[in-house]
């Protein structure tokens, strides 16, 4: 079995490219590093600590153009897919291994508000419900004006 879950955020904007495929459609390839973060740090070749690895993921169809929209560098995503390896021969002639992360799915693993927090762009919209604020039925009241904010209508 081929399958990989990580979790981290992206060093960078995805980069984003289109190929023609044999039936004459545009296929979007997406391509970002996600840098993971390790449980443990390990004292590198430099002397520092790592305490991330950085693994290469690619997207593509559906799941590239999703990338390419909606996500952004420092976006904290959830990935599954499956490692895939492969090499080429660079211009210098010498040969050139890759593992990549080919994604079947991707998903946010952190609010908007979530996300401005740490860069200190939140700005708070209503209180949060507090327990007095439940029914008799022991269900709390949705703040007015955090409407758009839930993921469900």
């Amino acid at each position: 079995m081929n399958k990989v879950i990580l979790m981290g955020r992206l060093t960078r904007d995805p980069d984003v490219r289109y190929s023609q495929s044999q039936s004459g459609e545009q296929m979007c390839i997406a391509r970002y590093t996600l840098a993971v973060d390790r449980r443990f740090a390990r004292r590198g070749q430099d002397g520092n600590d790592q305490s991330a690895d950085f693994i290469g993921c690619v997207a593509f169809g559906k799941q590239g153009e999703f990338a390419e929209k909606y996500l952004h560098q420092g976006t904290k995503i959830a990935v599954t897919g499956r490692i895939q390896t492969g090499s080429y021969t660079n211009k210098d002639g010498q040969k050139v291994y890759t593992t990549d992360v080919v994604v079947e799915e991707q998903e946010f693993a952190e609010s908007k508000n979530s996300a401005g927090q740490e860069s200190g762009g939140y700005q708070p919209q209503a209180a949060p419900a507090s327990p007095a604020d439940a029914s008799a039925e022991g269900f709390m009241k949705i703040p007015n004006g955090i409407e758009n904010d839930l993921p469900f209508k």
